[in-house]
């Protein structure tokens, strides 16, 4: 059974950090794209950062870029989300996604993701 399980998250002060975890089971991820997406209230769900593990190739968004690095750990079947310099609008509920297709382009939107988790909450405020 494929599975997905996010941890990691919490309430942090504007400025500070947090490391977001997503574990899988059932499947490993070397051949796979993970895909970070979050979600907050009265807002779409939006791709944050993706990593196909099959070439090492990664994606940020815009609003993101130089504070959130994605990882994956292939041994441990956990892919990482290390976010720096957190503002109040990163907040919001964040999800690891899984697709085993071989995309190639545009492949952080969160329709081509087959596999994903619950959800981790993120908060940052003073």
């Amino acid at each position: 059974q494929v599975q997905l399980v996010e941890s990691g998250g919490g309430l942090v002060q504007p400025g500070g950090s947090l490391r977001l975890s997503c574990a899988a089971s059932g499947f490993t991820l070397d051949h796979y794209v993970i895909g970070w997406f979050r979600q907050a209230p009265g807002n779409q769900r939006e791709g944050v950062s993706c990593i196909r593990n099959f070439d090492g190739d990664t994606v940020y968004a815009d609003s993101v870029k130089g504070r959130f690095t994605v990882s994956s750990d292939n041994a441990k079947d956990t892919v990482y989300l290390q976010m720096n310099s957190l503002k109040p609008e990163d907040t919001a509920v964040y999800y690891c996604a899984a697709t085993p297709r071989r995309v190639f382009s545009n492949y952080c939107l969160d329709y081509k993701y087959d596999y994903w988790g619950q959800g981790t909450q993120v908060t940052v405020a003073s």
